[in-house]
Parts: structure tokens; C-alpha cells; sequence
């Protein structure tokens, strides 16, 4: 981790685009301003982590969520079967011709 020293009104570049600038020091509190581009995601920690347990949840369904919409879809008499699930329109084997 890099530890810097900076006073009120005084910045630090990230890159050539993001400048991070002391606005205010208080004796429990820094007030920062952060220009970035508007491409480049800026949120505090505590958010962004909650961002990504909540994207995580949201891609991750619950087995047994899983399950049900496997279910549906083995009963579901619609869904078009491959060629090699649909038994029923083939013919029957014959014996091997030889």
C-alpha cells in the first residue's frame, strides 16, 4: 500500500485521469473529491462490496431453484426433444441383418 501526506486543496494522480484531492480534514473525518471519467466506477468500499455479495447472489440460484426448472422443463410436453430423445417416431430395431 502506498502512504502518501497530502493537506487540504493538495491531489494525487491515479493514472493520467483520476485526481484525488483533499478537501476538508476534520479530527474523525477527511472529505475527499475524486474526478474520474465517467467509464471508471468510483464507490465506497462498504458499497462496492455489497454490490458484488448482491451480484453473486444473483447469479448463483439456489439448488433447489435449479432443480425445479429442470423438472419443468423434463415434464414440459412443448419443449422440442433432440432427435436422439424422441424414441417414438423411429422404428423399432431389427435384428442385425447378417
Amino acid at each position: 500500500m502506498l502512504v502518501l501526506s497530502r493537506r487540504v486543496g493538495e491531489s494525487i494522480m491515479i493514472g493520467p485521469d483520476v485526481v484525488v484531492t483533499v478537501l476538508e480534514v476534520r479530527p474523525d473525518l477527511v472529505r475527499i473529491g475524486i474526478d474520474a471519467p465517467r467509464d471508471v466506477e468510483v464507490h465506497r468500499e462498504e458499497v462496492f462490496v455489497e454490490v458484488q455479495q448482491a451480484n453473486r447472489s444473483a447469479a448463483s440460484p439456489a439448488p433447489q431453484d435449479v432443480e425445479a426448472l429442470a423438472a419443468g422443463m423434463r415434464d414440459d410436453p412443448k419443449r422440442k426433444k433432440s432427435p436422439d430423445d424422441d424414441t417414438a417416431t423411429r422404428p423399432p430395431r431389427r435384428g442385425n441383418p447378417g
